[in-house]
């Protein structure tokens, strides 16, 4: 039998409705969890058990929070990366577009249930981009930038930014992203560059180029253009020393990942080893819990603060 699921509280509901945020985590299970975007559910589950059983307890869960779903889709999560595969619709009218628009804290962001595993916006970094928004860099740098959303954030405060992504496709949604909210990405203070990180970086340190916050929070795996394999626990201290390379005194520097293997004190141990070697100095800080995320769920983060 399924263990019971943990579903946020209405207090909680209601809260991110003031914020003007409605895309959140929902209920979180052993082998699936469920997600709001806009009007409609997101379902990832590890079992078809896992499935069935959230499916038949969110139409009462969501009276509760006086919520009805436009459609609940479903997304499987295989043990294999290559067995991936887009959400499907589960319950709802097949009709409605497939592209959307949720927010966050009145930030717009796009989502695409049809373009593949990730519909585009990634809800355990809500935090993270608050922090970068306060933070009002000058310069910023956004790696393995995806749709660009800590590039709005940033932005939206005065930042002039770049954002670096091996996909160009995911690039452009992070323009559409600047657009959706009246920022124009062509205006010259925003570079975006479809190319391989660990090849950029290099080249901006040679150019001499420095920004006052940089976001590191890269994939699990991937492969570059040439085929060479990027494994985030053999190589996360490559790129946190690439990207000191380009840090401006006092630039504060995230670092993020979601893979299981990995937790906050993994992620420091590796950046003090690289301060070390490059007789730097800097503080760490940890993020507050995220209300809709149970312990141990969602990307571990530390954030490096960097001396002169």
């Amino acid at each position: 039998m399924p263990l019971p699921a943990t579903w946020i509280d209405p207090g909680t509901w209601r809260a991110f409705e003031s914020q003007k945020t409605d895309a959140h985590r929902v209920a979180t299970a052993r082998d699936w969890w469920l997600e709001r975007f806009g009007t409609d559910l997101l379902l990832s589950h590890a079992t078809e058990a896992g499935r069935d059983a959230a499916l038949a307890e969110i139409e009462a869960r969501c009276a509760v929070y006086a919520f009805t779903p436009t459609r609940i889709f479903g997304k499987y999560l295989p043990q294999q990366a290559a067995e991936r595969g887009a959400p499907v619709l589960l319950r709802g009218k097949g009709a409605e577009p497939l592209e959307t628009e949720v927010l966050e804290a009145s930030v717009r962001y796009g989502l695409d249930f049809a373009a593949g595993y990730s519909a585009g916006f990634f809800i355990d970094q809500r935090e993270n981009r608050a922090q970068a928004h306060r933070l009002a860099p000058r310069r910023m740098l956004n790696t393995f930038a995806y749709t660009c959303s800590f590039s709005v954030v940033a932005a939206l405060a005065g930042a002039e930014t770049v954002s670096v992504d091996l996909s160009r496709r995911s690039l452009t949604r992070g323009e559409e992203n600047f657009t959706r909210n009246g920022l124009d990405p062509r205006d010259g203070r925003h570079r975006f560059i479809a190319d391989d990180v660990l090849g950029v970086l290099p080249r901006l340190a040679r150019r001499g180029d420095k920004f006052d916050l940089i976001v590191l929070d890269p994939p699990t795996f991937s492969r570059n253009q040439t085929g060479a394999a990027w494994r985030v626990q053999d190589d996360f201290g490559k790129l946190v020393a690439l990207a000191l390379e380009v840090a401006a005194p006092w630039a504060h520097v995230l670092l993020s990942v979601n893979h299981s293997g990995m937790r906050a004190g993994d992620l420091e141990q590796a950046a003090r080893a690289v301060l070390c070697l490059q007789a730097r100095t800097g503080k760490f800080m940890r993020t507050a819990a995220l209300p809709d995320f149970p312990a141990g769920h969602g990307a571990s983060t530390v954030w490096l603060e960097l001396g002169n």
